[in-house]
C-alpha cells in the first residue's frame, strides 16, 4: 500500500463531512496532531440540516445501516458509539408498497421476513428469500475487507484471494440477473434490486457486489439516531474535539500553499493559514482538482450518478400505522431508469422514497404533527434536460400528489417545508448537481474508482463519496479511515480489528 512518505504529525482535514470526521477520529486516535476546516457553520457535510417552522429537517442521507463501521471511528479514540448516540433498530426496515395494491413489511429477522414473503408471495418464494439471504451474507464477508475496505494503488490490486472468491459466487455478474437465481416475484426482484439507485446504474447492468448494499438494507438491519441523522456527524465531531481534534468553523479553504510537489499549508477566504505536514481533502471533485491545480488523465470521462428531487413536508399525526421507511414503486420500474439515466427526463412512472424521520423521534416535528421527507430519483444536471428552476412547483406538486393517491393517511393538512433540487444540489458545489457523487459502472468502482492518492502530490489523500470505496453512510466512514491508512502505514482489517503495520 502506497503511504505518505516523510513527516506527518500535522494534519489538516478539509471538511466536515462524514469522511472527514471518520479521518479525523482515526488519525487522532493514531497520535497525529488534526484541524478540520469547514466552510460551514456545523459538521455533516453531505449530511446536512435545516430547522423550519418548528420542524428539523434532515436535508442529506435518511438511511443509516452498518453502524459497526461507525463504530470503529470512534474506537479509534477509546470511545463507543454507543455512549455518544442513541441508535435505534427500525422495524420493520421499510414498507414496499407497488402499484398493483400489494405491499410487504421488509423485516431483517429471517423467520420474520420468511413469514412475510411466504404471506406475500408463496413458500417457494420463501425458500428462495433464505438462499439469496445466504448468498448475500456470503457475498459481504468475501468482499468487505479485500474490496470495499481496501486502498488500491493500481488495477493489479484487486488480484488477491478475495478476487477468485469474488468470482466464484457472481460477484462480477449482473445484480439482478443474479438476484434472479433466487426469486421470481417481479415485485420481489425490486426489493433486492431497488439500492441500485443509489449506485447510479440499473440493476439489469450494475456488477453483483453492489448487491451488498441489499446485505446492508435487508439484513444488517436500518437504524435510527434520536435527534435525527443530523445527530451522527454531532457525535463524532464531539468525540473528536474530546480527542484533540481542533475544528474551525465558517473557513472556505481558498488555497493550498506548496513546496515543490508536498503542501505545507491550508490557507481560507478569510485569510487564515493552518499548517499541515499532510492533508486530507474530502471536497467535490472539481474543488479538489483546481485545489490541486490539476486533472487526472482518464481513459474514459467520469459518469456521475443520478440525482434526486427532495420535497420535505410537514402534516398531521398519522399514527403508528405508516412506519419509518416506505418505498412507492411505480408500474414501469424499467422504464425509471431510462428516464433518468439515458433520457435525461423526469420518471413517467414514479417511485418514491417516504421518509418519516418522527415515526423514530417525535421530537423532530410541532407537538400533534410528523414530518416527512420524499425523495423522487431525477437526471443529474449533466445529462438532464428539465428546467428545474422553472418547473420545480409543478413536478413536486405531482410527487406529493403520487402520494397522496398511494398513502391517503399522509395528506392531511400538509405544509410543504422545503425542497431540493438538482439545480440546488449544483449550486451547493456538487458535480452534475448529484448528491450520490459518481457512479458505480464497472470503469468507476475499486481500482478503477478515482484513487485517494493523486499522482504527483506527495502528502494529499482524498477521502469522500468521489473516490474510494465510493457513495453512501458507511462508505464514506470507511473512506476516512481508507485515507488515514494511506498517510500513518497503518491498515485495520474490519471484520476482525486486526491491525497491520506497514
Amino acid at each position: 500500500m502506497r503511504t505518505v512518505q516523510g513527516r506527518t504529525d500535522r494534519v489538516v482535514v478539509v471538511g466536515a463531512g462524514l469522511s472527514g470526521l471518520s479521518a479525523a477520529l482515526q488519525l487522532a486516535g493514531r497520535g497525529r496532531n488534526v484541524t478540520v476546516v469547514e466552510r460551514g457553520e456545523h459538521p455533516g457535510g453531505r449530511v446536512g440540516r435545516a430547522d423550519i417552522s418548528g420542524y428539523r429537517l434532515d436535508t442529506g442521507p435518511t438511511v443509516l445501516t452498518m453502524p459497526d463501521i461507525i463504530d470503529d471511528a470512534f474506537a479509534a479514540v477509546g470511545e463507543k458509539l454507543a455512549d455518544r448516540l442513541e441508535l435505534q433498530p427500525v422495524h420493520p426496515a421499510y414498507r414496499a408498497s407497488f402499484a398493483d395494491g400489494s405491499t410487504m413489511q421488509v423485516r431483517t429477522e429471517p423467520a420474520a421476513m420468511y413469514r412475510e414473503i411466504e404471506r406475500f408471495a408463496g413458500p417457494q418464494e420463501a425458500e428462495g428469500y433464505l438462499q439469496l439471504r445466504a448468498w448475500l451474507t456470503k457475498l459481504y464477508r468475501t468482499e468487505f475487507d479485500g474490496f470495499i475496505g481496501a486502498n488500491f494503488d493500481s488495477p493489479l490490486s484487486l488480484v488477491t484471494p478475495q478476487l477468485a472468491k469474488l468470482l466464484a459466487i457472481g460477484g462480477f455478474r449482473r445484480w439482478e440477473k443474479m438476484i434472479r437465481r433466487f426469486l421470481d416475484d417481479e415485485r420481489l426482484l425490486r426489493v433486492f434490486t431497488f439500492q441500485a439507485l443509489y449506485a447510479g446504474v440499473p440493476p439489469q447492468s450494475a456488477l453483483a457486489v453492489y448487491a451488498v448494499i441489499a446485505y446492508m438494507d435487508t439484513i444488517a438491519g436500518v437504524y435510527f439516531p434520536r435527534g435525527g441523522m443530523r445527530a451522527l456527524p454531532d457525535a463524532m465531531a464531539a468525540a473528536a474535539a474530546d480527542a484533540g481534534v481542533e475544528f474551525i468553523y465558517r473557513a472556505a479553504v481558498s488555497e493550498l500553499e506548496w513546496s515543490g510537489s508536498r503542501v505545507t499549508g491550508v490557507r481560507t477566504s478569510g485569510g487564515d493559514r493552518v499548517a499541515a505536514d499532510a492533508v486530507v481533502l474530502t471536497t467535490e471533485l472539481p474543488d479538489t482538482y483546481r485545489l490541486l491545480r490539476r486533472t487526472p488523465r482518464r481513459l474514459l470521462p467520469l459518469r456521475p450518478a443520478p440525482s434526486a428531487v427532495v420535497a420535505h413536508v410537514g402534516c398531521r399525526s398519522v399514527g403508528p400505522d405508516i412506519g419509518h421507511h416506505t418505498i412507492l414503486f411505480g408500474d414501469a420500474w424499467q422504464q425509471t431508469f431510462r428516464d433518468i439515466i439515458d433520457d435525461g427526463k423526469v420518471m413517467g412512472d414514479p417511485s418514491l422514497l417516504v421518509t418519516r424521520p418522527t415515526a423514530g423521534d417525535p421530537s423532530l416535528a410541532p407537538p400533534g404533527r410528523d414530518l416527512l421527507y420524499v425523495l423522487a430519483p431525477a437526471p443529474n444536471t449533466q445529462v438532464g434536460t428539465v428546467n428545474w428552476d422553472t418547473t420545480s412547483s409543478s413536478y413536486v406538486e405531482q410527487m406529493l400528489g403520487t402520494v397522496a393517491e398511494r398513502l391517503p393517511e399522509l395528506g392531511d393538512d400538509a405544509e410543504l417545508l422545503h425542497v431540493v433540487t438538482p439545480a440546488d444540489w449544483g449550486r451547493q458545489g456538487m458535480a452534475a448537481g448529484t448528491p450520490f457523487a459518481l457512479a458505480h459502472t464497472f470503469a468507476q468502482t475499486g481500482p478503477f474508482r478515482p484513487a485517494n492518492t493523486v499522482r504527483g502530490v506527495d502528502n494529499v489523500v482524498l477521502a469522500g463519496s468521489s473516490t474510494v470505496p465510493g457513495v453512501g453512510v458507511p462508505t464514506a466512514v470507511m473512506s476516512g479511515r481508507l485515507a488515514a491508512d494511506r498517510i500513518t502505514g497503518v491498515q485495520i482489517s474490519h471484520s476482525n480489528h486486526e491491525v497491520y503495520q506497514r
